[in-house]
């Protein structure tokens, strides 16, 4: 077995082949059943990527949420401007006559929050779930453009 890591993201078990799918793992054997609940759920928390985007008009909030139901999500806006996503993935149960090989999908509870600028405008936020993806929408104040007054110029 190589040792040579793939551009591919996995490990090749023959140098000589670069599309091998045979992946070293090196924490085989490694179990989450010493590790305390709450470090697995901070594992879960440090797992949910969210994109932060800033238009003239809005700040868009995108999540990856693959098997994630809308019912199972919040989007909540705290005092402060702290925009709030949190969630469960429920963990999938073994039957009687299943044998797993492999649980590298995370389940658990999952957290995310956002100090909004001052220009967001929270009572008018929307969220959305589209194939596994959420988008929340904060739209921004319109920005006052300058009052500009004209000043006489005398002789």
């Amino acid at each position: 077995m190589a040792l040579i890591p793939s551009i591919f993201g996995g490990r090749r078990s023959n140098i000589f082949d670069p599309f091998s799918l045979d992946a070293w793992d090196p924490f085989q054997g490694f179990s989450l059943a010493n590790v305390p609940s709450s470090a697995q759920e901070a594992s879960a928390f440090a797992n949910t990527r969210i994109d932060w985007k800033e238009t003239p008009q809005a700040h868009i909030f995108t999540a990856d949420l693959p098997g994630i139901n809308k019912d199972q999500l919040k989007v909540e806006v705290e005092e402060g401007r702290v925009l709030q996503i949190s969630g469960e993935r429920s963990k999938e149960q073994e039957e009687k006559n299943e044998k797993w090989h492999r649980i590298e999908r995370s389940s658990g509870k999952f957290m995310r929050r956002f100090r909004l600028p001052e220009d967001a405008k929270v009572e008018e936020v929307k969220a959305r779930m589209e194939n596994g993806v959420l988008t929340v929408t904060v739209p921004k104040v319109e920005a006052k453009k300058p009052e500009i007054k004209s000043i006489e110029i005398s002789a």
